[in-house]
This record gives C-alpha cells, structure tokens and sequence, in this order.
C-alpha cells in the first residue's frame, strides 16, 4: 500500500507535510522523465504535467537560460583564470585574451 493511500484521510497540507525539497526535486525528475519518454502514453504524459505544475512549474526546479543571476561571480573568475593558465596547445590565443578581457570587467 502507498504513502498516499495511507494519508488518503487528511488534507492536502497535512499529506504534504513531510515532503523535502529532495522529495519534490525527485518527484519532479520522474515527471519529467516520463515527459521525455516517447514510450509513455499521452495521458501518463498530461498527468506528469500537472503534477509538475502542482509542484510548483518547471522553472521551481530549473533555472531560466541565460539567467545571469544564476552565475557565482567567484566560479566565473575561476573559470576565466583556468582559461588563462591552460597550457599553450589547449586554448588559443583568442580564447585566452577573451578570458583575461573579461576577467578585467568583473
């Protein structure tokens, strides 16, 4: 018998109340693993969806592309200064004079 059968008697919050975010994150993933499975019928397929909005929508689990917010400025500076570093046959010349331009307008 699952979880949710056992809870089957209370509210939605108290049937909640015990869920982490690394639950709802791989509850999330399962959907949106059944949403790219080409053999998962279209109905598993609209369930998974609602569910993944009654979770909160896809962008509760995935940061927007392009977002810079989501970038760590130390990362970044990291980055660029391995780029700089890297031997000479593993990143041109351009590559490494991008890197260190834009290391100097951080």
């Amino acid at each position: 018998m699952s979880h949710q059968n056992n809870m089957a008697g209370y509210s939605e919050d108290m049937q909640n109340i015990n869920q982490t975010t690394e639950d709802i994150s791989h509850m999330a993933t399962g959907h949106k693993a059944n949403l790219s499975n080409p053999n998962t019928s279209e109905a598993s397929k609209e369930r998974s969806r609602q569910a993944l909005e009654e979770l909160g929508g896809e962008d509760a689990f995935y940061g927007k592309k392009g977002d810079p917010t989501e970038k760590n400025p130390g990362n970044v500076a990291g980055g660029l200064k391995a780029t700089i570093n890297q031997p000479g046959d593993k990143v041109s010349d351009e590559a490494r004079e991008d890197a260190q331009e834009r290391l100097k307008k951080m």
